[in-house]
């Protein structure tokens, strides 16, 4: 895409407020038309003093002067306005734009990106495009509009002498297309570094307990100040390039100036121009000049922000590899059969699918137990299940249809899901539990809190429900926060609960608490479990044993035991603990 595109892309987002933009174009024309005046005026003062006319012309001319000049003000006033709210509202639309995009894209694409680079861009990449839609926008129209009615009146004045002054505009315009696509490709690497040292501050604070229990502040550090020194060598590289630009455009510019001012001066001396002429032909050289040496800063700032645009819009147009079906299914009533039929699935990148020809049916209501060693396929199940990503061959089905005809609102709705390390955000309480029925009342809260056996703990926070659990729920233990997010899976009142070592971190009573509240909430569901604790295996109604993404046995606890098979292994080498 050329940068002409970015930006006119960009500019697509004033669109939708295009009364404003109007508004605020008409007083910049106006505000514009008033500035190219002022030349007359000086022109007609100073030819009325060296002729010798009378105070009161003059005096009527500075009285016009100061009524012109507050009506300019008022122009100028709401152009700057308007035109900042533009690019604020711009701003927030494309925030929302490139965060709801990022909502709907897979957790596979985050797994090749750092968190902090994506927060890098939704900071200093819109801040970049804000500068410009708000402010810069408003600059380049208003130096268009002076300086092509700058140079209507100065052919108008003396052909000549704009001749002359227009000889620098070709090497300025070289200069510009060739400075401008360095000053582009020099912010894009800038920005790319900003985000990386992002990246850096993310990944080092989010771990900071990790970080501090190794000594690897100083380590951290490090690498963040070494990030930080590549931003500084390519911030220092782009101020070379734009400052030799900047410098160019002002000598050449100002050269033309003193080229005008000889020549002129000359046809004045010969008597082919009266000094008001000149005076005025100078202002309005001057406000060309103006104009194109601020075009040259704009159009720096605009090659920013198209690498800034580039980088945003590769987040908005990135595709899912998960799609909506183009003719969605409704979900039929049910209570949650589930059926993996001849799934394949291999991840981008490796050689061995991850699942390979696996048929597995999990009856309504029924509790199934899924064991098997480290990358045997497990999680890739659940995954395939809620659509996080598709099967290579093969179908997952549920309540007899294929999920990839369902909407993803209406499966995803339907299977409510506990991790081994569960994502607290930091709300409260309340609020975390909540976040699987949004509009639930408090007292449907309690009750999941009460089946998830955390009521109790609960009441012991300073500020009970309202109590707030820090960032990733940090202020809780690993157990509370298990059975937070058992709650909130209670409260979705789905179909499907998947419970991916749902109990792993908690301790020998709470999961004795947590395994009734399952047992009672299994009478209603269908349970998927992915377990590496006996206890929690034995209490399911099958177990099915994963093998290099085959299914090796099914059956029950003892059953599989006495068959001494895979399942008896993993017992006897401990990998299904007590």
């Amino acid at each position: 895409m050329t940068t002409g595109a970015r930006l006119l892309r960009l500019l697509s987002l004033v669109r939708p407020h295009g009364g404003r933009f109007a508004v605020a174009t008409l007083c910049l024309l106006a505000g514009s038309g008033l500035t190219l005046a002022y030349p007359q005026a000086a022109r007609y003062g100073i030819d009325l003093a060296l002729k010798g006319g009378s105070l009161r012309d003059l005096n009527r001319l500075a009285a016009l002067l100061v009524a012109s000049f507050v009506v300019h003000a008022i122009f100028v006033w709401l152009r700057h306005y308007l035109m900042s709210w533009l690019g604020e509202r711009v701003v927030a639309d494309l925030r929302r734009q490139v965060f709801r995009r990022l909502l709907l894209l897979p957790p596979s694409w985050f797994h090749e990106r750092r968190t902090g680079e994506l927060v890098g861009r939704l900071a200093s990449d819109v801040s970049t495009v804000q500068s410009v839609v708000g402010s810069e926008l408003s600059l380049m129209l208003r130096n268009v509009a002076q300086l092509l009615g700058g140079l209507v009146l100065l052919f108008l004045e003396n052909a000549r002498l704009t001749l002359l002054m227009l000889a620098v505009v070709p090497p300025l315009t070289v200069a510009v297309v060739v400075f401008g696509r360095y000053i582009r490709q020099k912010s894009k690497k800038l920005q790319d570094e900003l985000a990386s040292a992002s990246g850096s501050v993310q990944e080092s604070v989010g771990g900071i307990r990790t970080v501090q229990a190794f000594g690897r502040e100083q380590y951290a550090a490090d690498e963040y100040g070494r990030s930080v020194e590549r931003s500084f060598a390519e911030a220092l590289s782009l101020a070379r390039w734009r400052a030799s630009f900047f410098a160019a455009v002002a000598f050449a510019t100002y050269v033309s100036v003193a080229g005008v001012v000889y020549v002129g001066g000359r046809e004045v001396v010969a008597g082919g121009m009266s000094g008001g002429d000149l005076t005025a032909f100078l202002m309005y050289t001057t406000t060309v000049a103006i104009a194109v040496g601020s075009m040259a800063g704009i159009w720096g700032a605009l090659m920013s922000a198209a690498g800034a645009t580039e980088r945003l819009y590769e987040i908005i147009d990135q595709e899912s590899s998960v799609q909506e079906p183009i003719d969605p299914l409704a979900l039929p009533g049910g209570t949650g059969a589930v059926r993996f039929d001849d799934v394949w699935f291999t991840y981008p990148g490796r050689e061995e699918p991850a699942l390979a020809g696996v048929t597995l049916d999990v009856r309504a209501g029924e509790t199934l137990a899924i064991v098997g060693g480290s990358g045997g396929g497990k999680t890739t199940l659940t995954s395939l299940l809620l659509r996080f990503m598709d099967t290579d061959r093969g179908a997952v089905t549920l309540d007899g249809i294929d999920v990839r005809r369902l909407r993803l609102s209406d499966l995803r709705g339907a299977v409510a899901i506990v991790d081994q390390e569960p994502l607290l955000f930091s709300g409260s309480v309340a609020q975390n539990i909540a976040f699987g029925a949004l509009d639930a009342e408090d007292a449907a809260i309690r009750e999941a809190a009460a089946q998830a056996r955390a009521d109790e703990f609960i009441a012991e926070l300073p500020q009970g429900y309202e109590t707030l659990v820090g960032e990733r729920g940090v202020k809780l233990s690993a157990g509370q926060k298990q059975r937070i997010a058992i709650a909130r899976a209670i409260l979705r009142k789905a179909r499907v609960l998947v419970l991916d070592e749902a109990t792993s971190n908690l301790d020998a009573e709470s999961e004795s608490l947590v395994h009734d509240a399952l047992a009672q909430l299994a009478r209603d569901h269908t349970v998927l479990v992915i377990a590496h604790r006996l206890s929690t295996v034995r209490g399911a109604d099958r177990i099915v044993v994963l093998d290099g993404g085959k299914v090796a046995e099914t059956g029950g606890h003892q059953e599989l035991l006495d068959a001494r098979g895979r399942y008896w292994q993993l017992v006897k080498h401990q990998v299904l603990v007590a």
